[in-house]
């Protein structure tokens, strides 16, 4: 079983499996080489030999432990009819869904063919690994946005600091945003489990505003729609892992344990022994490096590597960031934590 996998299978593999949130992106030249020929970001994430191609860059320069599908979390609202576009210095832009006709206009039938393209990136991608010699040891990991964080961009119709209006939403229109939820929670278990049939052999579920929630609504809307897509898709495939990460969770990290998944993220601002201590000894921890440790790089990056690997040793543990690498990051210094993580 590859390194990774066994992770998740609750193994306290040593040196640590690694891979990078973002790894594929724009802090590459090849990158941005690729992006150069598409005219917008959703054309990329729906060009399968472009999409594929940025997924196996990475492995071609650092051999990571896995592989992650190139696309966006916004995909899925893209598939359900909503608005989507990506503003250079803003991005992503979307129609504000706020009230019944917003909700009528999504349409849970489109999604299968919209997101086709992107399902045959996943096959490509894996006979793009079998075909370069990574299949055997790197594993292939498909994701969706959770619901929560996908209603947070089409509430909010985008980026938001206070993330007001879907709170007040929450609390004011429960109906309608329970609505919302369920939509997205029964078209991400399809979309996922469209990935795992095209190739992916381990799941993600991005929740990357988790942390704006009180506690009740903590559990209302992420850890109970994380746990019904995990049931589902564990009833369909129950040897396909499946992490999430509930960024910003702080102290509600343990209770996400509930959802049954077989791996948590654990974000930059979280102490990672701590979290640790919340989960189940056979739930793998992942993370939580500051991706601008990576920038600096030096004796910063070796500290705080070190620090974050004397964290996770003798438990399930895959190294990974808090959040993502920033364009900024010297490719260098990437090959120098890997250095530092295989090292170990």
């Amino acid at each position: 079983m590859k390194r990774f996998l066994r992770a998740l299978n609750g193994e306290a593999v040593w040196p640590p499996p690694v891979w990078l949130m973002r790894q594929a992106g724009r802090y590459l030249p090849e990158y941005r080489a690729v992006r150069a020929q598409v005219p917008d970001f959703v054309g990329l994430c729906t060009s399968p030999d472009k999409a594929c191609e940025v997924t196996l860059q990475p492995l071609r320069r650092y051999n990571f432990d896995a592989a992650i599908l190139f696309s966006d979390i916004l995909m899925l609202p893209w598939a359900l009819g909503h608005g989507l576009e990506f503003k250079e210095g803003e991005g992503p832009v979307l129609p504000k869904l706020r009230d019944e006709a917003g909700m009528a206009a999504l349409d849970p039938s489109r999604v299968s063919d919209r997101v086709a393209p992107i399902m045959e990136t996943v096959r490509l991608i894996r006979a793009g690994m079998k075909k370069e010699g990574f299949d055997d040891t790197t594993a292939l990991i498909g994701f969706a946005g959770a619901p929560f964080t996908v209603a947070c961009y089409m509430v909010e119709g985008g980026g938001s600091k206070e993330f007001a209006a879907i709170r007040g939403m929450a609390y004011s229109q429960p109906a309608l945003f329970q609505r919302l939820m369920d939509t997205l929670t029964e078209a991400s278990v399809e979309y996922l489990a469209a990935q795992v049939e095209a190739g992916a052999e381990a799941l993600m579920l991005f929740d990357s505003w988790a942390g704006v929630l009180s506690p009740n609504l903590f559990r209302q809307h992420v850890i109970a729609p994380a746990k019904r897509i995990t049931a589902a898709l564990k009833a369909r495939y129950p040897h396909v892992p499946v992490i999430g990460f509930p960024r910003l969770a702080g102290v509600m990290v343990g209770a996400y344990a509930e959802t049954g998944v077989d791996g948590v993220g654990i974000d930059t601002g979280t102490d990672l022994k701590l979290a640790a201590s919340m989960l189940p000894a056979h739930v793998a921890v992942q993370g939580n490096l500051d991706p601008l440790a990576v920038v600096a790089g030096g004796d910063a990056l070796k500290t705080e590597t070190t620090a974050v690997l004397n964290a996770g040793r003798g438990r399930p543990f895959i190294f990974n960031l808090g959040h993502g690498i920033v364009p900024p990051t010297p490719p260098e210094n990437v090959a120098a934590l890997l250095e530092l993580v295989r090292g170990a």
